[in-house]
């Protein structure tokens, strides 16, 4: 098929001094931080569904742009050609993984068998693009929110039949993503919550749910697909409650349903922002209960109460993040998918990689900086030096658990008051981070 970015050549690093707007200032593949390739810990990948099928919609407006390669059908044929498109992207972005939901690469049809015949004939596409690139599958889903069908949610619809369809929806999901060796396997709750709580029966609602990943946990056993399963926390939009609000609910919800071996969250940096967090926050939690598994790198804006999915450009918040990750011995499994789209304004093809050079850009100047307060270690030596009466004494017995309540009433009546607190020294700790930006 004809070039489609034609005029643009494959991005390459050519530093900060560069006058080429279509080149990287900071992000050098090849460059050793930490030990490793800079596109090792970073793993960048392209979110299908807002690259190649985001239309510049709004909730407030239509489409402000075509893309000249789509011929406006929902033919399997132009999804095909659709696929090599975005693999000429990939390869001139220079990036190794990309992200679908199945409705993205392939139509819907009439019936499910329709359906999942259609997205058979795009999936021998996707190999083929995959083979001739080496790029990969970093994870698929399931779109279980777009279709009437699921108005009322999917798992957690009050119709069994609806329940039934996403069940074979998933399946079909999970063993076409084994076919194109996708490492892992993302449930977002799109619409698994509620709008009013007149008609609702949270219980019952959130038992179903976790029967439908216990179900998909037992599918997975049954096709051998080894790759890992996420859950990605969102509080709300479009419904008013999603029951995978937060990390804490995640953690919450997987406890309770026994899926906690199974499942590690894919944590989205604008979702946390609707949920009333900050992304670090976010990434501090999944990580302090070992269940960070991947990141949708993106930002919201704070001032708008919606997913806004702007591409991550905030250099201080992409070095908080890459240093949560290389304190937690960074990725295990998953990488940064750029789950953001380019604004409605933004209508000219070479926007598609003005927005990713951005990103990318902004997180590696993010992985210097946490490398480079990593080596310094004033702040772990401060971190160190807060919590050091945990470390001895007291503090030691009350964390191994050899003191009881009334050790304690003894203790402190003898002593007959605390030692006094420390500074919490937060504007010092703000001055050092910024030392480095």
């Amino acid at each position: 098929m004809a070039e489609a970015f034609r005029g643009i050549s494959k991005i390459r690093f050519e530093g900060p001094k560069s006058k080429n707007r279509l080149s990287f200032k900071h992000y050098n593949p090849d460059e050793i931080v930490e030990g490793k390739k800079m596109s090792e810990h970073l793993r960048f990948s392209v979110a299908y569904w807002h690259t190649f099928r985001g239309t510049g919609a709004d909730p407030f407006g239509s489409a402000t742009r075509t893309m000249p390669w789509d011929d406006g059908s929902n033919s399997v044929a132009n999804a095909i050609n659709r696929v090599k498109v975005a693999f000429e992207f990939f390869e001139k972005l220079g990036v190794n993984f990309y992200c679908f939901h199945d409705r993205d690469v392939a139509p819907e049809g009439e019936t499910l068998a329709e359906s999942n015949r259609n997205l058979d004939e795009v999936a021998k596409a996707l190999k083929d693009e995959q083979a001739r690139t080496g790029v990969k599958l970093l994870w698929g889903t399931a779109n279980l929110f777009s279709h009437p069908r699921y108005m009322h949610g999917a798992a957690t619809a009050p119709n069994a039949d609806v329940f039934a369809f996403a069940a074979a929806q998933v399946a079909k999901a999970m063993e076409v993503t084994k076919y194109l060796g996708g490492s892992g396997y993302t449930f977002w709750g799109g619409r698994e919550g509620y709008k009013t709580l007149l008609n609702t029966n949270i219980k019952r609602e959130m038992d179903h749910l976790g029967r439908f990943l216990q179900l998909a946990v037992e599918h997975k056993r049954q096709i051998g697909f080894k790759g890992q399963f996420y859950i990605e926390p969102k509080p709300k939009e479009p419904t008013r409650h999603q029951y995978d609000s937060d990390a804490a609910a995640c953690w919450a919800f997987l406890q309770n349903h026994g899926l906690t071996k199974d499942f590690k969250l894919n944590i989205e940096a604008n979702h946390a922002t609707l949920a009333g967090h900050s992304f670090i926050h976010e990434l501090q939690y999944a990580c302090g209960m070992g269940i960070l598994g991947s990141v949708d790198a993106n930002r919201g804006d704070e001032l708008l109460g919606w997913d806004t999915d702007q591409f991550p450009t905030n250099v201080l918040e992409n070095a908080m993040c890459m240093l949560t990750l290389l304190d937690n011995g960074g990725f295990k499994t998953g990488g940064l998918n750029f789950d953001a789209h380019v604004a409605r304004e933004s209508t000219d093809l070479a926007d598609l990689f003005h927005a990713h050079i951005g990103g990318m850009d902004a997180f590696a100047r993010g992985l210097k900086i946490a490398a480079a307060i990593r080596k310094d270690g004033t702040l772990k030596d401060m971190l160190k030096s807060r919590y050091a009466s945990w470390d001895k004494g007291m503090g030691k017995k009350i964390e191994t658990g050899k003191m009881t309540m009334s050790d304690l009433a003894q203790y402190m009546l003898k002593k007959g008051n605390c030692d006094a607190n420390e500074s919490g020294r937060v504007e010092l700790l703000e001055n050092i981070v910024n030392e480095y930006l």
